[in-house]
């Protein structure tokens, strides 16, 4: 997560001089050399999938994502960009009731509303102290929860290493079609480094993340997720000289504190069906 807020800050950097769609591109080159590595280790087996299309479908989301959060985050602060991005779990939830049936408690629901609630604390809508483009940010979580969404339907038959691969291909391929008409050939000594660091840290924090997904449990893995608040407001007091005012902080707290119950209500869920199994 540390070497994942990295990537966002350079990229926010970037956004300064290069369109979101070259400056996603080469992130994405750097999750490329990531699953280039996965396959010379684990040999092209990790390429096998029961649904290809499906996959494929994940990753051109995975570009529409990173894509949108990149275009908003050029306007709005780091720490607040990670907070809105945090509503994603709640929708997933949404979506997970929607899309695939299935069942929601009525706790379950009230952690959604609460997290909502928190988002909206952050926003601030028609106060007019966060800039719009956070609006691009919510939609980089709605995109990052139905991706997520599809991971579940692909957990039963394919490993996460073939949903990775899958990801860096696929989003490879469609970032690729319009990025004639955005690029820009960097000229600035700096600009290239930035982008050359940005692809390397990509790449480091995606082996990671598959060899903590090998190492254990996603639900245990989870909950890290949400110390990329903490990151981003290191890097954006260090960097830019932002630091979050109290609300966004506030809202970040609700809804930290509402992903967490609902992460401890899916492992209890977990472990109880571990158990019933075994019986």
């Amino acid at each position: 997560m540390f070497l994942f807020s990295g990537v966002d800050t350079m990229a926010k950097l970037l956004t300064e001089t290069l369109h979101p769609v070259q400056i996603v591109w080469c992130r994405q080159i750097g999750l490329l050399l990531g699953v280039l590595v996965l396959i010379g280790v684990r040999g092209r087996g990790v390429l096998r999938s029961s649904r290809p299309w499906l996959q494929t479908g994940r990753g051109v989301l995975a570009a529409c994502s990173a894509t949108l959060f990149i275009a908003g985050v050029g306007y709005v602060p780091l720490a607040d960009a990670v907070a809105i991005t945090f509503v994603a779990p709640f929708l997933v939830t949404v979506m997970g009731a929607a899309i695939l049936g299935e069942t929601v408690g009525l706790r379950r629901w009230v952690a959604v509303a609460v997290g909502f609630l928190g988002a909206l604390i952050v926003i601030r809508p028609g106060m007019g102290v966060v800039h719009p483009a956070a609006g691009l940010i919510l939609l980089a979580a709605a995109a990052f929860a139905l991706r997520q969404v599809l991971s579940r339907i692909l957990a039963g038959g394919d490993g996460a290493g073939t949903t990775v691969a899958y990801t860096a291909l696929a989003s490879c391929a469609v970032l690729t079609i319009p990025l004639p008409f955005y690029w820009q050939t960097p000229v600035s000594g700096a600009v290239i480094g930035l982008l050359a660091a940005m692809a390397v840290v990509a790449a480091a924090a995606e082996t990671l993340v598959i060899m903590a997904l090998d190492a254990a449990e996603a639900v245990v893995i989870a909950p890290v997720h949400y110390t990329l608040i903490v990151w981003g407001t290191v890097y954006g007091f260090a960097v830019f000289g932002q630091l979050p005012d109290g609300w966004t902080l506030l809202g970040a707290a609700v809804i930290v504190a509402s992903g967490l119950y609902t992460l401890d209500r899916d492992r209890r869920a977990a472990r109880g069906l571990s158990r019933s199994r075994g019986a």
